[in-house]
C-alpha cells in the first residue's frame, strides 16, 4: 500500500532546452527508473508537488505514480535537483520498489522530551551533531523520523547511535559509535571553566 499518489503525464521529449520550456509552462520534468525496466520520462504540475515537497513524509514514503496511459508505478522519491537561488525543485527522480524491498533513504532525528531535559533546565545548550540517519529498512516499513529521547541528559552527556533502539528491520550502518547530539555547557560556564583552569596553573607555576 502507498501513502501518497501522484498523477502525472508521458515526457515525449527529454533535454536540457525541453525542461526549461516545461518549467515555464508550470510543469516539473522527473524520471521514473530501477526494477531492470525502461526509464520513463514524465513530467508533473509543479504548483501540486511544490506544496507536497514541503511534508517530510514525502521523502520517506512509497508513492503511487498515477502516469497518463501508462498506469501506475510505486516508487519512492530519491533526488529532487534545486535550482539554488530560488530554491525551487527543478527534477526529481524516483525509483521504482515493491514492498519487501530493502531501501536505504535518509530519516530525519526528531528531539523529544527536551523540555524535560535536565541538561536544557541547568542552562545547557542542544548541540545536534546529525540532522538525518540513512537507515536500511523495507520500503513499506519507512519511519517518517527517528527520535531520540533527551529526558534524561545532563550536560555534558552524549547521545551516539548505538544508544538508540531502532524499530525492529531497520539499520543504521557504521563503523564508528558516531555522535547524534550532545548537550553542551553555556558558553559563560565555559569561560568560567577557562579561567579557573588558568588560574589553577598559574598558582602551581
Amino acid at each position: 500500500m502507498t501513502d501518497l499518489i501522484i498523477n502525472a503525464d508521458l515526457r515525449e521529449t527529454t533535454g536540457k532546452g525541453d525542461a526549461r520550456r516545461m518549467r515555464r509552462a508550470g510543469l516539473l520534468p522527473a524520471i521514473i527508473y530501477g526494477a531492470g525496466k525502461p526509464d520513463l520520462a514524465i513530467t508533473l504540475n509543479a504548483n501540486s508537488i511544490g506544496k507536497t515537497l514541503n511534508e517530510e513524509a514525502f521523502y520517506t514514503s512509497m508513492l503511487e505514480v498515477n502516469v497518463a496511459g501508462k498506469g501506475s508505478e510505486t516508487v519512492l522519491l530519491k533526488d529532487v535537483q534545486w535550482e539554488p537561488i530560488m530554491d525551487t525543485a527543478m527534477h526529481l527522480d524516483f525509483m521504482r520498489v515493491s514492498s519487501a524491498d530493502s531501501v536505504t533513504v535518509e530519516v530525519p532525528v526528531v528531539v523529544v522530551n527536551y523540555d524535560k531535559c535536565p541538561g536544557d533546565i541547568a542552562g545547557g545548550m542542544l548541540d545536534m551533531v546529525r540532522h538525518v540517519l540513512e537507515v536500511t529498512c523495507r520500503a513499506d516499513s519507512i519511519p517518517e523520523s527517528v527520535e531520540v529521547d533527551c529526558a534524561n541528559l545532563n550536560i555534558g552527556d552524549n547521545i551516539h547511535i548505538e544508544d538508540i533502539t531502532l524499530p525492529e528491520g531497520m539499520e543504521v550502518l557504521h563503523d564508528a559509535n558516531f555522535t547524534i547530539l550532545n548537550v553542551a555547557a553555556p558558553k559563560g560556564h565555559e569561560e568560567a571553566s577557562d579561567d579557573a583552569d588558568a588560574e589553577d596553573t598559574v598558582a602551581e607555576a
